[in-house]
């Protein structure tokens, strides 16, 4: 399925450079990257979760109200590094949240992170009061808008973090327990995996992720807003489904999330450059949601046949 994705990728890239081959410039093609880099975090935040056979609706949520939390601190005072770290303890906690009650009362992930997600972006709306937050010190905005000689820092954050986790996906007991428990929970209790002490790291680490992703998108838009990322709330999944996370847990890979995050990014970015609508852009988008879930039925459908 990973090849397929990058195959399809590739496709875009040759597809969208045909019909504006300026395309292909260095200014757009490293704009993708760094476009790609919140919906990558993003996408490997929820793709965490997804492994485990559960889901986490509220990364989008948890990295606008980390965010607001860190430009409020800075705005009184709070040393920019303090305030970065203030952003990832806040999403650490609402990941420590969402894993308890997830675990310990047995609610429905969905309906539980969805829940939390709607306080969340309530909260941001109620503290903000629909304005928004700018003036951020050019100190916590230099990672999301600086660059090394031409090249922006960004995507090097992406690759970063796709190396990262890639790793502890395929070389720590973590992420096998990751695996393990998404892929036949009871079996990996019999096996002797703590299976709610995974959860809850899986939770913690994918509001550790959202965090981050918060602080790197209101460095780059120079503030926080009422609306925070939510144009981000349904491609994230899609992100991850595309990539070949399934969505009943137990497989997927980090490479598959990278593919399927540029493979998004490169359809919205060229749509818009080939001067489509906006609404046939969030047309596509949609289609590309609902790809995604047949994508993922017909390998689960593939797979129950082997």
């Amino acid at each position: 399925m990973n090849q397929a994705v990058w195959i399809l990728l590739i496709v875009a890239i040759v597809g969208m450079g045909i019909f504006k081959p300026s395309f292909y410039s260095f200014g757009i093609l490293s704009n993708i990257l760094v476009q790609a880099t919140v919906l990558g975090l993003l996408a490997i935040s929820i793709s965490m979760i997804i492994l485990l056979g559960d889901i986490n609706l509220a990364t989008v949520g948890t990295a606008g109200f980390s965010a607001l939390m860190g430009a409020l601190a800075m705005q009184r005072g709070l040393p920019v590094p303090l305030a970065i770290v203030l952003i990832l303890l806040v999403g650490a906690l609402i990941g420590l949240f969402n894993g308890l009650i997830v675990t310990k009362l047995r609610a429905n992930a969905l309906i539980a992170t969805l829940a939390v997600n709607m306080v969340l972006q309530g909260a941001l709306l109620a503290i903000t009061g629909g304005k928004t937050i700018t003036n951020l010190p050019d100190s916590y905005k230099w990672v999301s808008q600086g660059s090394i000689g031409r090249f922006p820092i960004l995507p090097i954050v992406l690759i970063i973090a796709f190396i990262v986790f890639h790793l502890i996906w395929t070389r720590t007991t973590f992420g096998r327990a990751l695996f393990a428990v998404g892929g036949n929970y009871r079996g990996a209790y019999i096996a002797g995996i703590a299976v709610d002490r995974v959860k809850i790291w899986a939770y913690v680490v994918s509001g550790i992720l959202s965090g981050v992703a918060g602080w790197l998108l209101s460095g780059y838009m120079g503030a926080v807003t009422s609306s925070f990322g939510t144009t981000y709330e349904m491609q994230v999944i899609a992100a991850a489904v595309i990539g070949g996370v399934s969505l009943t847990g137990g497989r997927g890979s980090v490479l598959g999330v990278l593919a399927g995050t540029l493979l998004l990014t490169v359809i919205q970015v060229g749509l818009a450059i080939l001067g489509i609508q906006s609404t046939l852009i969030t047309l596509a988008g949609g289609l590309m949601i609902f790809v995604a879930v047949l994508i993922d039925a017909s390998r689960n459908l593939y797979n129950s046949r082997r």
